[in-house]
């Protein structure tokens, strides 16, 4: 096939990806679907099937009451929200009202396989490969999100375990570990939510690397809030890689939490030396039998893509200046550090767009006068 051609090409159609495709909307930008000639044109690439990014995968039970707060995506305010409607379907809804009323140039399913430059000339068109064939671009705005890309520790004899092994991006719900006893791995939100719902019907193990520490009080984003976004800013700026929210805030005392502390669900045990056929060796050399692991480790940037570009620095991450990634300023990141929120997943689609645009109007100017 021979390939298309688009003036930015947006990876993704998660919150971010929307706001980018927002935002190029506003700034005169055309789908290179409908106006392939166009001067100033865009197009969407998302791997899912359908609209909500990763919102359509959480496990079954996550309902709107337990999710923290989803930003209104721009200029479309959300629907009053049922406080037990699982977040899979209320979230993917909202997102596929906004596709609707924006007619986005969104192609789904679309995997982009690769992102490389076209020839050996610095400022050369880049390429994005996809089993649809492959997209020539001037920049890209990668909002690719970080669901498919699962952190999963190595232990030794993680193979020779006989019980089952999930990571969070696997769960659907407590039925199908019911009556059994599951380690459950992780100090983040989802572990402590998944603890709360797996200790009603199951004997649950929590093991972290570190002592979890929970917060007092309210989450105060005037203060709390915005000294975690500077520190993850300084670390993205360093090229060092982010962490979990929790690693820079700490957990909060929510109502879930309350209920799986009721429980004795919280009494955290450190890290265990080693899997076996039945269980797992305890830090202290002790051994305890357990039917499955949950893997609540997290994610990663899912940036794999982008390899071919050489991207990561010395430290091994991605060194950005706000959106724009710092050795190739034409490949922007959004939902990434900083903007992971909902709220910053917004404000970074407005700012990619808003540089791309500078620079891409700079070049419009030089080539107009060589």
């Amino acid at each position: 096939m021979a390939d298309r051609t688009a003036t930015i090409v947006v990876i993704g159609a998660g919150q971010a990806g929307l706001s980018a495709g927002h935002h190029l909307q506003k700034r005169g930008y055309l789908s290179a679907l409908e106006h392939p000639h166009a001067e100033r044109t865009f197009v969407m690439l998302d791997a899912d099937a359908a609209p909500g990014g990763a919102w359509q995968h959480r496990w079954e039970s996550l309902r709107m009451a337990t999710v923290n707060g989803i930003f209104d995506l721009p200029g479309f305010e959300q629907p009053p929200a049922d406080p037990a409607e699982p977040s899979r379907t209320a979230v993917p809804r909202y997102f596929a009202a906004f596709e609707r009323e924006r007619q986005l140039p969104i192609l789904r399913p679309v995997t982009v396989t690769a992102v490389e430059r076209a020839d050996d000339e610095p400022d050369g068109d880049l390429l994005a490969t996809t089993g649809a064939g492959t997209w020539r671009t001037r920049a890209v705005i990668n909002a690719s999100g970080t669901w498919n890309s699962p952190r999963l520790p190595v232990y030794p004899g993680a193979d020779a375990f006989l019980g089952r092994q999930l990571h969070t991006r696997d769960y659907v719900s407590a039925d199908a570990l019911r009556g059994q006893r599951v380690a459950v791995v992780g100090g983040g939100i989802s572990a402590v939510q998944l603890l709360e719902e797996l200790s009603a019907v199951t004997d649950t193990l929590w093991y972290t690397r570190r002592e979890p520490v929970f917060l007092e009080g309210e989450f105060e984003p005037e203060t709390v809030g915005r000294d975690v976004i500077e520190r993850v800013t300084a670390d993205a700026e360093a090229g060092r890689p982010t962490g979990s929210v929790v690693s820079y805030t700490g957990l909060l005392w929510t109502d879930y939490a309350r209920r799986a502390e009721a429980r004795g669900a919280l009494e955290r045990r450190p890290m265990f030396l080693a899997l076996e056929p039945h269980g797992v060796r305890e830090a202290d050399g002790t051994f305890t039998s357990v039917d499955a692991i949950l893997w609540a480790t997290g994610f990663t940037a899912n940036l794999a893509h982008l390899d071919p570009l050489a991207l990561r620095g010395e430290l091994g991450a991605v060194q950005v200046r706000g959106t724009r990634v710092v050795v190739e300023p034409r490949v922007h990141l959004i939902g990434f550090g900083p903007s992971q929120s909902t709220v910053g997943a917004n404000r970074a689609g407005r700012a990619a767009v808003a540089e791309l645009d500078r620079l891409l109007g700079r070049e419009r100017v030089l080539a107009a006068s060589a």
